[in-house]
């Protein structure tokens, strides 16, 4: 799939574009996309949906090509300087939740920065306990996911995923392990905090009804 985008240096160190991709070779290119945007990215199995949200997480390298990611040549990154990115920039929320079945709800959304809690300049307890009252589990803080629905489980991936203030957050079928009407409500709860803190929501899913409540949505089609 190959969109054209203009790859300008102005435009890719812009405050008002949060990433610019370009000539990027898997094959994609993405329109500029901008700060407090939700975009759903949908497409046929295979066209490459998750390889390019990895890509935009900086959890995979291209053939070639380049991505700008708010001002940073993310496609030179490797390594310690990847992973310091993603833990400065970036939250993921997966389909599979990735919870750690013997730490508690609380505990799973502060592992991200638990090694650098003497670095952080917040207290990282009290985010934590904010973000998980902030989803609906303020009495659910002490419980193992073992005890939690499936709806419960993705709410506390979800504070995981904001406990860093990303300016993005990257979610690859979040509710795909959801019934439908579990999934509406996680997908609310997502869209209203990533509107409160003002970031950009870029999601891969194969849900029409999901991808309509979008503010643009971008679909991929696979090369013959």
């Amino acid at each position: 799939m190959e969109q054209d985008v203009a790859g300008h240096e102005q435009a890719k160190q812009s405050g008002n574009t949060i990433i610019h991709v370009e000539n990027l070779n898997k094959t994609y290119a993405l329109p500029h996309g901008k700060l407090q945007e939700f975009v759903a990215i949908t497409g046929p199995s295979g066209s490459g949906k998750t390889t390019l949200l990895s890509l935009l997480g900086v959890l995979d390298t291209a053939d070639s090509g380049e991505i700008w990611f708010d001002g940073t040549a993310v496609h030179h990154l490797h390594g310690v300087a990847a992973a310091d990115f993603r833990r400065q920039k970036i939250g993921f929320v997966f389909q599979l939740f990735y919870l750690l079945p013997n730490l508690t709800a609380i505990e799973n959304v502060m592992l991200p920065l638990l090694p650098y809690r003497s670095q952080l300049n917040f207290h990282l307890k009290q985010r934590a306990e904010e973000l998980l009252e902030s989803v609906g589990l303020k009495d659910r803080m002490g419980h193992s996911p073992a005890r939690l629905s499936g709806g419960e489980q993705q709410r506390v991936a979800i504070a995981r995923a904001l406990i860093n203030s990303p300016k993005v957050i990257l979610a690859d079928e979040p509710t795909g392990n959801l019934d439908p009407t579990t999934g509406i409500k996680v997908l609310t709860i997502l869209r209203d905090l990533q509107n409160l803190r003002h970031q950009t929501l870029i999601m891969v899913t194969h849900d029409q009804q999901i991808a309509a409540l979008a503010d643009r949505q971008i679909r991929l089609e696979q090369l013959s």
